[in-house]
């Protein structure tokens, strides 16, 4: 008669450890069956398998929030043209070890510096590192918070900037808001101080925010709380977009002067 051994039980720390991932992945039959099934190859594969689609959904998920619309990779940048740019605290905040201490960042320059361009990088980065995050128009970001009709709609509006672990604030200071707007400016600042890091682009240095938000009683606060625990770094360059612009005019100048004229044609 020939007896089929049962498949050794798992090592007690390779038990565990299967276990805890049930447990993450909420695959409460297995997590219930005894060390002898655990130890079976195929629960090894199974959790793999669902453990990749569950992080390729995560991912998906996160990226669509975060609301990055296209963007140029920070590869693409050009160090060499501003005159004043810290490319290496730029290139330590890619860390996101400013994330763990709920720092924030604000980059400081005037219109086509690459302002936007280094906060978006930023958020994809801590995305792909597996934070929650979202970029957003100052503008927009406002308007919506504006339009919310009852404190509890405006509650559940707020959950949208607050919660993320990064909110990048896009272009802050190239337009003048009312007493209003700087009261949900301050109220995203406000609850997310020191639990979630912002990162800010602003044309403006903060001793001109009084022309941005005129006559609002918050300001000096919401400056202080975001000065508290930040990096800010300075960009002085013309416009490079301006600077492409240019190019791209001059690059098609030059194709016309090449182009045979009709005169051209008729003594070819």
């Amino acid at each position: 008669m020939t007896t089929t051994k049962a498949p050794p039980a798992a090592e007690p720390d390779t038990a565990a450890a299967l276990r805890a991932r049930l447990q993450a992945l909420r695959l409460y039959g297995l997590l219930g069956a005894p060390d002898s099934v655990l130890a079976e190859p195929w629960v090894e594969q199974l959790l793999a398998l669902e453990e990749r689609e569950r992080q390729r959904r995560s991912l998906e998920r996160r990226l669509r929030e975060a609301r990055l619309g296209a963007f140029k990779p920070l590869a693409d940048f050009d160090w060499h043209w501003p005159r004043r740019i810290d490319r290496a605290l730029i290139e330590e905040l890619f860390t996101l070890d400013f994330l763990d201490e709920a720092a924030n960042l604000i980059l400081l320059g005037p219109n086509g510096v690459g302002k936007t361009m280094i906060a978006k990088n930023l958020v994809h980065a801590a995305v792909l590192h597996g934070h929650t995050a979202r970029f957003v128009a100052a503008s927009d970001m406002l308007h919506e918070l504006a339009a919310q009709d009852s404190t509890r709609a405006l509650a559940q509006r707020l959950r949208r900037f607050t919660q993320p672990r990064l909110l990048a604030i896009d272009e802050i200071g190239y337009l003048r808001y009312d007493n209003r707007y700087a009261d949900l400016l301050f109220e995203v600042v406000t609850r997310r101080y020191l639990t979630g890091s912002v990162v800010l682009t602003t044309n403006k240095p903060f001793s001109e925010w009084a022309e941005v938000f005129s006559s609002a009683a918050c300001v000096v606060t919401l400056v202080d709380r975001l000065i508290h625990r930040s990096e800010l770094v300075t960009i002085e360059a013309e416009s490079y977009r301006l600077k492409e612009a240019k190019a791209r005019a001059a690059q098609r100048q030059r194709s016309r002067t090449k182009r045979p004229t009709n005169e051209d044609a008729k003594h070819g």
